[in-house]
C-alpha cells in the first residue's frame, strides 16, 4: 500500500490532501513554493537511510539522513523488560528496524506531539504491531488511520521505571517521558519540545511555534515545567540530535520557566 509523507514535516497521509493540515497550521509552514509529496520508495532510491547511534547506555537515537521532514532524532529506550520508540522518524529502512528489533520487544511507538508523527504506522507494522500510541487531545492530527493508533490520556507506565505523561503546552497533548534508569539511575526525562533542551545546554524553552517563535505564556510555562518537575531527572533531550541539557536538568527546567515568565510579565522591560 502506497502512503504518502509531506515533505516538509515528514508526517504520513493515507490521503494526499492539496496542503498538509499539519504544515497549514499556525505552529508550522508550508514553503513559499508550495506543498511537496513523497514516498517511502521514492526516499529509499534517492539513498536516504536512518543512522543509529547510542547516546548513553540502553538509549539509542536514529535520524534521517539526509534529514526527512523536520528531521528528529527519535529515541529508543531499552528497559529489561522492554522498549520504547519515541519520536519515530519520517522514513525507515531494514537496518534501523533490525537495530531497534535487536534491543528488545517494542512495546509501543509513541510521538511527544503531532510534528513528531513521522511515519509511526510504517514503523509499527515493522517491528511486529506494537501500539502507536496517540494523545487524546490531538488525534485530530493523525492523517493516517490504522488499527494500530491508540489514544490515550493522563499518565500511563509503559514499562517499570517509563512513564508517559501529558503537560500540554506546544499542543494540548504534548507529552514528555520519563525513565528512571536513565543518566546511571539519576533519570532521563524524552521531551521533543515540549520542553525544548536550548544551544546553551543549560536552559530550555517552552514555546507553541518553535520556527513561528510564538511563545507560551509564562503560566503555561511554569505548569509544564511544575508538571515535569515531579520526577528526579538529571538530563533531558529535545527531539534533535544535540539538543541536551546534560546535568541538573530539572533545576535548569524549573530556573528557566521563571525566567520566561518574567519576561512575558514584564518584569524586564527595562532592559529592552
Amino acid at each position: 500500500m502506497t502512503f504518502w509523507i509531506c515533505a516538509t514535516c515528514g508526517v504520513e497521509h493515507a490521503e494526499r490532501p492539496e496542503v498538509c493540515a499539519i504544515c497549514a497550521d499556525e505552529r508550522q509552514w508550508v514553503p513559499a513554493d508550495g506543498q511537496r509529496w513523497t514516498t517511502l520508495e521514492e526516499l529509499a532510491a534517492g539513498g536516504t537511510r536512518v543512522d543509529v547511534h547510542e547516546l548513553e547506555p540502553d538509549l539509542l537515537g536514529l535520524t534521517t539522513a539526509p534529514g526527512v521532514g523536520i528531521g528528529q532524532e527519535a529515541k529508543a529506550v531499552r528497559t529489561p523488560d522492554g522498549v520504547v520508540l519515541w519520536d519515530p522518524p519520517a522514513f525507515l529502512d531494514d537496518a534501523a528496524v533490525a537495530a531497534v528489533r535487536a534491543l528488545g520487544e517494542v512495546v509501543a511507538v509513541v510521538a511527544s506531539h503531532p510534528h513528531m508523527y513521522g511515519v509511526q504506522v510504517e514503523w509499527s507494522r515493522a517491528l511486529g504491531g506494537p501500539p502507536v500510541l496517540v494523545a487524546a487531545a490531538d488525534a485530530g492530527w493523525v492523517a493516517r488511520p490504522d488499527p494500530v493508533v491508540e489514544t490515550w490520556d493522563g499518565e500511563r507506565e509503559l514499562l517499570p521505571g517509563v512513564t508517559l505523561s501529558q503537560p500540554g503546552g506546544h499542543f494540548p497533548g504534548s507529552a514528555v517521558l520519563h525513565w528512571a534508569a536513565g543518566a546511571q539511575g539519576h533519570g532521563v526525562l524524552l521531551t521533543g519540545d515540549t520542553v525544548f533542551a536550548n544551544p546553551d545546554r543549560t536552559s530550555v524553552s517552552f514555546m507553541r511555534s518553535y520556527p513561528n517563535r510564538i511563545p507560551l505564556s509564562g503560566a503555561v510555562a511554569e505548569r509544564v515545567a511544575a508538571h515535569v518537575a515531579r520526577w528526579p531527572f538529571e538530563r533531558l533531550y529535545n527531539n534533535f540530535a544535540g539538543g541536551v541539557v546534560p546535568r541538573d536538568a530539572r533545576a535548569v527546567v524549573l530556573r528557566s520557566a521563571a525566567r520566561h515568565a518574567a519576561w512575558t510579565r514584564g518584569d524586564h522591560d527595562d532592559l529592552t
